[in-house]
């Protein structure tokens, strides 16, 4: 009995020790990961993809052969690395051929841009009266009380909200098409990202003196909106780990394109190279409680139709096992800033994107993400959130959203430069969309952060999505388009 209580006593010990070890463990492996991804082991990505560019007209751009090839190394790379990997294909739109848009006004002929890129006129054009709501944003119902605009187009401002909201509104009350009077820059969220593919009536932009001549008349016009979409087929890179509960999945993405004038290196070579330094530091089969899926982003710069289009392929029931996204943007910026995502909507809102639409959780993941750069000795700040950004995909579903950029075409104010270093009255990022956006303007101080709060965020969620710095449990998802 003394041997046996002995060696039960041992055992105890042994037990506790092996758990106490087992929690140290869990609690430093985000910062062992985020230290295994460093400025070197992002470089040589970089390099990489400088190197796709220069080979292919100078960028990477959405339909390019340069970004076919950057999705080619991409995908090797996770491959090599023990991944399962994908590369889905989507269609998006490339451009409009042909058509000559225009509205006839007792018999007159005026400009009109043809917001409906998937919609035409009848042979012939769309002949009908015009008429207005009583409020002329359109944006309600109300807004039409007391007028009746079935058969006929209707006129609205562009104020107020999406030209998808007036769209359905007028559509519902009969409308036959829609005109949005504007001049000049439209109003911030008048046109969402992938906007056209929601209409189903005909959609016009005007100007003011057009819209002139539409009051001096009552007669029928004539809409011409002939223009045809062009589509093309792109790719995006999805890879997913063997290990990991797919109930809780973490998903970390970023835009693999260029724009069409630029290698894109810090746009977004930087966030593609972050993510693929932590895939390859946390590996295909990680001990980690949570399943992590990286994807790489086809066409943010085309409409951000790859994060959208995958997300519109995915069913509620696929969607509720995503626990929260986690974007990375332009980590580094020659006159770097340091940025999270403002998921507490603590700074200056967005009016296109209302409080109570920010999903919850996304407050929890800036809060990680800012800790995490306190420590490294970055003051983060806040980057109000957008609707043409590829989180947004995921931030209209529901889905608690994150993440991190080095900022783009801002200025920094005198208050930045004294916090940050770098220069007061010039972008962030001033080689932005230009051939300029080389390997030689990487801030490589703010890589080396950025890259590693990336990893750490990762490998955090990883671990767990519980705690104060937690996202809703899968019982608590309720998915789907907002």
């Amino acid at each position: 009995m003394m041997r046996w209580a002995a060696f039960v006593a041992a055992a105890a010990v042994l037990t506790s020790c092996s758990t106490a070890e087992d929690q140290r463990s869990s609690s430093e492996f985000p910062r062992q990961l985020a230290e295994s991804v460093t400025a070197d082991g992002m470089y040589a990505h970089l390099q990489k993809l400088q190197e796709i560019a220069d080979a292919n007209d100078g960028n990477r751009g959405p339909g390019s052969a340069g970004l076919q090839a950057s999705v080619d190394y991409v995908a090797q790379f996770l491959r090599d690395k023990g991944f399962d990997v994908e590369t889905p294909e989507y269609e998006r739109l490339d451009r409009m051929a042909g058509g000559d848009p225009a509205l006839t006004v007792n018999g007159r002929d005026h400009g009109v841009d043809q917001a409906s890129l998937m919609i035409t006129t009848p042979p012939g054009g769309l002949q009908a009266v015009t008429l207005r709501p009583g409020k002329p944003a359109g944006c309600r119902a109300a807004d039409y009380d007391g007028v009746s605009v079935k058969g006929a187009i209707s006129v609205v401002d562009d104020t107020g909200c999406s030209v998808v909201d007036k769209h359905n509104v007028a559509a519902s009350e009969g409308a036959v098409g829609l005109l949005v009077v504007s001049d000049g820059p439209s109003s911030p969220g008048l046109f969402t990202p992938g906007y056209y593919r929601k209409l189903t009536v005909p959609v016009g932009v005007i100007d003011t003196s057009t819209n002139a001549a539409l009051r001096r008349t009552t007669a029928r016009v004539t809409l011409v909106l002939d223009a045809e979409p062009v589509m093309a087929k792109s790719r995006n890179v999805v890879a997913q780990t063997k290990t990991g509960d797919t109930d809780n999945i973490v998903v970390a993405g970023a835009h693999l394109d260029s724009s069409a004038a630029s290698p894109g290196i810090n746009d977004n070579g930087s966030g593609v190279a972050a993510l693929l330094e932590t895939a390859s530091a946390l590996g295909s089969q990680p001990r980690t409680a949570n399943a992590v899926r990286f994807a790489f982003w086809g066409s943010e710069e085309n409409g951000l139709a790859g994060a959208t289009s995958y997300v519109r392929g995915l069913s509620a029931e696929q969607l509720n096992r995503i626990a929260l996204y986690l974007d990375f943007d332009m980590l580094g910026s020659s006159n770097a800033g340091y940025f999270t995502f403002d998921g507490d909507q603590s700074a200056q809102l967005n009016p296109d994107i209302p409080v109570s639409s920010v999903p919850e959780g996304s407050a929890a993941i800036e809060r990680t993400l800012a800790g995490y750069l306190y420590s490294a000795g970055a003051r983060p700040a806040d980057m109000p959130l957008s609707r043409i950004t590829d989180y947004n995909a995921f931030l209209s579903v529901g889905v608690p959203i994150g993440g991190l950029t080095a900022g783009s075409s801002q200025r920094k104010s005198e208050a930045q430069a004294r916090i940050w270093g770098g220069h007061a009255g010039i972008a962030f990022d001033p080689n932005d969309h230009t051939r300029r956006d080389t390997l030689d303007n990487i801030d490589r101080d703010a890589l080396a952060v950025m890259g590693s709060a990336a990893a750490f965020a990762v490998a955090t969620y990883a671990q767990s999505i519980d705690g104060v710095n937690g996202v809703p449990a899968l019982a608590q998802r309720h998915r789907g388009a907002r």
